[in-house]
């Protein structure tokens, strides 16, 4: 099992329950499955429902219900599916207007899946307008509080994702849900966040991989600061997100067609170098190291070893033809799985094998030099180490990554704009960077494709003033 496909020890809780964690850590976001033994509830399941069928099956559990916290922004949602094909009722907010049915849910719905175990749905908007979470009870009261983009570890859900002119409105909601359910629960009440864990949906970087309610009185925000100060604090430190999320919320709105994971259709390596020539998006997903050492030329590198989901939705044009390159078919497959959770399911085709395989020929190979920091800061004293030296230093990181610290003089093109702005980056070689290497790999792949010579920073941006890279604070 795969680390992006990972479901995560079972957490035992009084009276005889248990949470399992299902989580996605490609796009920083957890699922869960709740029971007592005999029945279950799913709450917020990701649309490979496959995963939470058959961790079901392991424990032997019947899944009664199935329950959306909100209508989701980053991913496409497996609830609707996933009670299909197991009988349960499907639960969201009454509020949200759907063409299916469902069991509409407002605050203090009560829904009892045994003796043992029910959930009370508290109406908690912030994240969305109409966002819930939900109260996992046993015999002696409250054991936890599943909270999707509401309370998470350390922050809380960003508040701009239904429009920026809702943004301080919904921070306001945000901060009085927070203090809701510090109210009505106790303070050994597990928290179960389905955002915050990577995930763009989270308004600041979350802290920690578990928590109890009386733990997060103590270091949320939302907690911790009076309302204007949390409004304040969560407004400033908003970033873009992925434009892919202008698409999520319209199919779970809608209703989610069935997963499928079919192959593609296999491409000849005549027909990849023609899809290459047109400009198409052939997508190498092999690692970054592996990608530098030989590569087709014009092929964008996003590995599976990173969050390729997120970035190659970001920077496509939406419906946009889509070539898979993998070392193997499970290569392929994973890609797929990872594409279809935001609703990419379509591909123009797939190859499998090396480059040297894949070529139609050989000058269709290419490789990539890099460097480190010290590489960079020996290279802008003028000892290049037969690099091409740098005349211009591109940093792909975000806005927020940008302000707060980076090489003096350096270009500054996130790497969601590179595609579209790669004709306002000056002449001249460039030395590209972000805050690991995986992004600018990705940047690099795009300047290679139109000719431009690069040196790929495969590096800690961390580093890089103990390196003796000149660097500016602050903005």
């Amino acid at each position: 099992m795969t680390a992006v496909n990972a479901v995560k020890q079972e957490e035992r809780l009084p009276g005889g329950l248990s949470v399992e964690v299902i989580e996605t850590s490609s796009l920083g976001d957890r699922s869960y499955m709740a029971s007592d033994g005999d029945v279950a509830v799913v709450v917020d399941p990701q649309r490979d429902v496959d995963r939470v069928i058959a961790a079901a099956g392991r424990f032997g559990v019947r899944i009664a219900l199935v329950l959306e916290t909100h209508v989701h922004n980053d991913y496409v949602s497996g609830g609707l599916e996933l009670a299909r094909l197991t009988g349960a009722e499907y639960g969201l907010a009454a509020a949200d207007e759907v063409p299916f049915d469902r069991r509409p849910l407002s605050d203090g719905d009560v829904g009892e899946l045994s003796a043992r175990m029910q959930v009370r749905s508290v109406a908690t908007p912030g994240h969305t307008y109409h966002h819930l979470s939900y109260v996992l009870e046993g015999e002696q009261g409250p054991v936890g509080v599943f909270t999707g983009g509401s309370l998470l570890f350390g922050t809380t859900g960003r508040t701009d994702l239904v429009g920026e002119q809702h943004s301080k409105q919904l921070a306001r909601h945000q901060h009085a849900s927070a203090q809701k359910l510090a109210a009505i629960l106790p303070d050994g009440a597990q928290i179960w966040p389905t955002h915050g864990f990577g995930s763009f949906c989270s308004a600041t970087q979350a802290s920690g991989d578990s928590a109890t309610l009386g733990e997060q009185k103590k270091i949320n925000p939302a907690l911790t600061l009076a309302e204007g100060d949390f409004v304040e604090q969560t407004l400033a430190g908003l970033d873009a997100y992925p434009a892919y999320y202008a698409h999520m919320g319209v199919q779970n709105t809608t209703g989610p067609e069935p997963l499928d994971l079919r192959e593609p259709v296999r491409a000849s390596p005549e027909e990849l170098r023609r899809r290459l020539e047109h400009g198409e998006w052939v997508v190498d997903l092999r690692s970054r190291k592996a990608y530098v050492v030989s590569h087709l030329a014009g092929t964008v590198s996003l590995g599976l070893d990173g969050p390729m989901v997120t970035w190659l939705g970001w920077m496509i044009d939406w419906g946009a033809p889509i070539t898979l390159l993998g070392e193997s078919r499970e290569q392929v497959g994973e890609a797929q799985r990872e594409l279809a959770r935001i609703g990419i399911d379509k591909f123009a085709a797939a190859a499998v094998g090396s480059p040297a395989e894949l070529a139609a020929d050989a000058a269709q190979l290419r490789s990539t030099p890099t460097a480190t920091f010290v590489d960079l800061a020996a290279a802008l004293d003028g000892n290049t180490n037969e690099r091409p030296a740098p005349e211009v230093v591109l940093d792909v990181r975000t806005h927020n990554e940008f302000a707060a610290s980076h090489v003096t003089d350096a270009v500054h093109i996130p790497l969601y704009e590179v595609k579209d702005r790669l004709g306002e980056i000056p002449a001249g070689v460039v030395w590209v960077h972000c805050g690991s290497g995986y992004r600018a790999t990705a940047a690099a792949s795009l300047l290679q494709a139109v000719g431009r010579t690069v040196v790929l920073i495969d590096d800690h941006f961390g580093v890089a003033a103990g390196a003796g890279v000149p660097m500016t604070d602050g903005t």
